[in-house]
């Protein structure tokens, strides 16, 4: 997209502003929901750059204001890179292993706003005990 005013200058600054305050910020903490994204070399060689796009565009599309999108660094799960810990308020932490574009949008669609589990993309889920 070209810019060609700078109209368009500050569109783009809000827009980008906009995608960094869900990484850093939330409405309060006591109902904050918590995307943490796996972006060691493992993950961003497996496309954690694309899941981290498309959580914060899903994020944004719906109007979430209490979710944070934060950067972690390795998981522990190289094997199942992209990997998303999701941490719901009163829930135990889940984490989902090969988030594509897709499934990051499914995890805010459906197990963030509908606690629907995605069985088929978790990798461990710390409230099953062996």
């Amino acid at each position: 997209m070209a810019i060609k005013s700078l109209e368009d200058l500050k569109r783009i600054r809000e827009e980008s502003q906009k995608k960094v305050n869900l990484r850093e910020t939330g409405e309060s903490t006591d109902d904050i929901v918590e995307l943490m994204v796996g972006m060691a070399t493992c993950g961003i060689a497996a496309g954690a750059r694309e899941t981290l796009s498309a959580l914060l565009d899903e994020t944004e599309k719906q109007g979430l204001t209490n979710i944070r999108i934060v950067q972690v660094g390795c998981l522990g799960y190289c094997h199942s890179e992209p990997t998303v810990q999701v941490n719901l308020p009163g829930h135990e932490p889940i984490i989902f292993g090969k988030v594509d574009d897709k499934r990051a949008r499914e995890i805010v669609t459906r197990y963030v706003l509908h606690n629907e589990m995605l069985e088929d993309s978790v990798v461990i889920n710390t409230f099953v005990k062996a």
